[in-house]
């Protein structure tokens, strides 16, 4: 397994993964699916941004991916970042994860980000362990604040501090 900076040409493995929480699961509360052309903007984007974009790799298959982007606009705001990370359902529980967060961690760290933020679905018990157990503590939960599937949702915010 290996983590690299994302390309274009990985666009469709992504979008194949990030559809499959956008279909089958509450992880996202996003229901419209994306595209591969989204997915390759959505890459050159963050790139341009001096923000990260990775992929988990193994054999050539994109095993999961991770990014991360400004948590809010403003130059205010620019020193604390928001992440997104999703895994193939086959690559759970392989250090995919861990190793995404690192790549995510290190190169916004590098950038001269404070601190970075995870917005989790309550309705992910599993993305809240991850994140406890990779530093991250629960700042907010924001309640109902996300529609899907017929049900309001509660949004967990975790953060963690990059500079001691």
């Amino acid at each position: 397994m290996s983590v690299r900076p994302a390309r274009a040409a990985d666009a469709p493995q992504i979008a194949a993964i990030w559809g499959h929480y956008i279909r089958e699961t509450l992880v996202t509360f996003n229901a419209a699916e994306k595209t591969a052309a989204e997915v390759a903007a959505l890459i050159a984007e963050r790139q341009a941004a001096g923000h990260g974009f990775f992929v988990a790799e193994d054999a050539g298959r994109v095993m999961g991916f991770a990014t991360y982007g400004q948590f809010r606009g403003g130059v205010g705001y620019a020193r604390t970042m928001e992440h997104t990370i999703l895994l193939d359902p086959l690559a759970r529980g392989g250090g995919h994860g861990r190793a995404l967060m690192a790549a995510v961690e290190d190169h916004a760290r590098a950038g001269g980000a404070h601190s970075i933020f995870a917005g989790v679905s309550a309705a992910n018990a599993d993305g809240v362990a991850f994140h406890a157990a990779m530093g991250y503590a629960e700042v907010a939960r924001l309640r109902e604040v996300g529609h899907k599937q017929g049900l309001w949702l509660d949004l967990v915010l975790m953060q963690k501090f990059l500079h001691a």
